[in-house]
């Protein structure tokens, strides 16, 4: 059965960027959404496998979906999507509970290393 994916990003075009990737590598997009709170709504209708979580989001940002999600679901896995030069974020983002991340723009192949590593 393929790996089932939330995407989460406020930017429909990095949405279907990622959408994209991970569809044509074998990988079930079940659901996306465009802020953290709708993201961990979406969690909790679907428990996806894994979740791509953008940082900067209105209404709740990435770093709170994260902690949010992990009160839920300890064991979520969750890569974090960041712009360049948030690294400070990034890090916050990994202490909160995230496997991984990726910096935009997206590379496919390490979009799909970082998905590989937090699944495998």
């Amino acid at each position: 059965m393929a790996t089932r994916v939330l995407v989460v990003d406020d930017a429909a075009f990095m949405r279907m960027m990622v959408r994209d990737i991970l569809s044509k590598n074998g990988y079930d997009v079940v659901g996306e959404a465009e802020n953290g709170m709708k993201a961990v709504e979406k969690y909790q209708e679907l428990h996806p496998d894994l979740t791509t979580m953008d940082i900067t989001m209105p209404e709740m940002d990435g770093i709170s979906a994260v902690k949010a999600i992990r009160k839920i679901d300890p064991n979520a896995k969750i890569i974090m999507c960041s712009a360049m030069g948030q690294q400070a974020m990034v890090i916050e983002a990994i202490q909160a509970g995230a496997r991984d991340f990726i910096v935009k723009p997206f590379q496919a192949d390490r979009v799909l290393e970082a998905v590989r590593k937090a699944v495998g």
